[in-house]
């Protein structure tokens, strides 16, 4: 049988905190197919992690490289000190069970309490941030290279509210550090003499640098934030968690709303041809493992449970090729019309 052809892509990362190790497991999965080629990443906080660790990988040795790297990443989640819990913590509990127990736990509620009721700029001299020492640890030389797949950025600059997308030799620690910046729990991260918050509240993930004429067509988007939930949530903690997941879905939706009436402007003949490039739209997500989770699991990277995620994204990854690869090139593979009908 003849070797299929290899298939150019771009990927959009999203952010999510600690629920990025699903994202993780997708991209080990994609990245073990010879069969496709990332030729393009944008990525928010979490997302903009793991495309910095993809970036540098690839540049050091190739696949084997980014996987390995990935791996490290998120080795060092796990063990970030002002984040971490026991390795055995929730070993063996159901994904809605874990959630529950961490959402309850004392060490969450506490710090939950802290974050609404203390600001980070209170701890004068003694703030640290305690993802800087993972962010340092990059090889920036590698993130900054012209080889391999190209990575944008996204961090919320915090007087306009607007969205800066950082590339090449523009990405930094502190780009990193910017685009992960939780304004309850972090201080915000200055660069040029601007400040900056999480991207994701204006780009989870930006999806307009992927546009360029010379890359390929089609985004896969991985999303880890769930666009919807069946029922109207009534705890507190539950209300907190839908807030987060919409606010850090709405920048997404609308630019896919952008891309749908693009596309019917495309498809009437309204629009030249020429004028605007056709993108083809994907989605690799597991909407029913997180919404067993909350906003408390992504703030809390417990072993056990960024190991679970790895496996569901490799495992949504594998059903996505399996359905999807032949359309890569072809065709949408969302319904964005239905989506916002």
């Amino acid at each position: 049988m003849a070797k299929r052809a290899t298939k150019r892509i771009n990927l959009g990362l999203q952010g999510g905190g600690a629920h990025g190790a699903y994202t993780w497991g997708v991209l080990d999965r994609l990245l073990e197919d010879e069969r496709i080629e990332i030729a393009a990443m944008s990525g928010t906080s979490a997302g903009a992690m793991n495309g910095a660790a993809v970036k540098s990988g690839w540049v050091a040795d190739g696949r084997d490289g980014a996987r390995e790297r990935l791996n490290w990443l998120w080795g060092q989640m796990g063990a970030v000190n002002d984040l971490r819990w026991p390795a055995w913590f929730g070993l063996d509990l159901p994904s809605a069970e874990l959630s529950r127990a961490v959402s309850f736990s004392p060490p969450f509620l506490m710090a939950d309490a802290v974050s609404r009721a203390v600001s980070p700029y209170v701890y004068g001299p003694f703030y640290s941030n305690p993802l800087r020492p993972v962010a340092e640890a990059f090889e920036y030389d590698k993130i900054c290279s012209e080889a391999g797949p190209a990575l944008f950025v996204g961090a919320t600059n915090v007087k306009t509210g607007k969205i800066r997308v950082f590339k090449d030799n523009e990405i930094s620690t502190d780009v990193l550090l910017a685009s992960a910046c939780l304004p309850t729990m972090f201080q915000a991260v200055e660069i040029g003499g601007e400040h900056y918050w999480d991207g994701g509240y204006t780009g989870n993930p930006a999806l307009f640098p992927l546009f360029r004429p010379d890359f390929p067509r089609d985004i896969v988007v991985i999303n880890i934030n769930p666009l919807e939930r069946d029922a109207v949530p009534r705890s507190a903690q539950d209300i907190q968690n839908r807030i987060n997941e919409i606010s850090f879905n709405s920048s997404l939706l609308r630019e896919l709303r952008a891309i749908s009436f693009a596309q019917r402007l495309l498809d009437e003949g309204a629009m030249p041809g020429g004028a605007m490039k056709r993108v083809l739209i994907h989605m690799i997500a597991d909407d029913g493992l997180m919404r067993d989770l909350s906003v408390a699991t992504k703030m809390v990277p417990v072993p056990a449970l960024l190991r679970r995620l790895k496996e569901a994204g490799r495992a949504a990854a594998e059903e996505f090729l399996a359905a999807h690869f032949d359309d890569l090139g072809e065709r949408d593979t969302i319904n964005l019309a239905e989506m916002f009908s």
